[in-house]
């Protein structure tokens, strides 16, 4: 068996990417590997020169940052207990392109990520981030879908 020394694990916190990531550390542990977990900020669409009348632009990219940082603080804490090799990882993008900078640049072996298996028009309309990672990564991809 292919032997995985680092995990890239997305996470955009939803219920999908909780039920994935028990997939993700069970991996990390057999393997004994490095698990990088990372929760790509989608690039707001920029406001400036529209007016908003109660939040700054740059504000409004902190508080979506720090609230990023607690969510993973949190998810952290409740859902790793014992596992101590891992890091966590924010940036702010296109989060199919953001994750496989990340893959690349630290040569992971294994990329895990939860699916919500869209079909038809939203499939056509929004894509897949997971799909998107599927056919560009250089490593191999699991993605799981929730029931």
């Amino acid at each position: 068996m292919e032997q995985f020394d680092k995990i890239l694990f997305a996470n955009d916190f939803s219920e999908n990417s909780d039920h994935a990531f028990g997939y993700a550390l069970s991996l990390a542990r057999k393997f004994n590997s490095r698990l990088c977990i990372i929760h790509v900020i989608n690039e707001p669409v920029d406001l400036r020169g529209f007016y908003v009348p109660h939040i700054s632009f740059e504000k409004l990219e902190k508080e979506i940052e720090e609230g990023a940082e607690k969510m993973m603080d949190k998810f952290c804490r409740t859902r790793i207990k014992d596992f101590t090799n891992y890091e966590t990882l924010i940036v702010a993008g296109i989060p199919y392109e953001e994750i496989l900078k990340k893959a690349e640049a630290d040569n992971v072996s294994l990329i895990v990520m939860g699916t919500q298996g869209r079909k038809g028009i939203d499939h056509l309309l929004f894509g897949s981030t997971a799909e998107r990672v599927v056919r560009n990564a250089k490593c191999p991809v699991m993605t799981i879908r929730l029931g």
